[in-house]
């Protein structure tokens, strides 16, 4: 599952890159509101499955409220997710 879960969370941060530094500013500067529309989609779903999967992962290993309070404010942040999967990686291995 942590695999799963860090996997999801990668893929996540990467469509929030794509949606901050790409398709908002091809909506603002160019009028070219598509990208936001299909990226902000894919990205909302990708972070509602990030949740579920960090709560599932919550339960199995048992982890504390403050890291998994630390983990969705970090999926918040562009860059930080990055950051807490390559931790997770060097913590449970691939």
């Amino acid at each position: 599952m942590i695999n799963l879960y860090r996997k999801t969370a990668l893929i996540e941060g990467i469509s929030y890159l794509i949606l901050l530094f790409i398709a908002m500013p091809m909506k603002y500067l160019f009028s070219f509101p598509e990208p936001v529309k299909y990226f902000g989609w894919a990205h909302g779903l990708l972070f509602i499955l990030f949740v579920v999967l960090l709560f599932a992962c919550w339960i199995k290993y048992r982890w504390s409220l403050l890291r998994v309070t630390g983990f969705f404010l970090g999926s918040l942040l562009p860059f930080v997710p990055f950051i807490f999967e390559k931790r997770l990686k060097k913590e449970y291995g691939s």
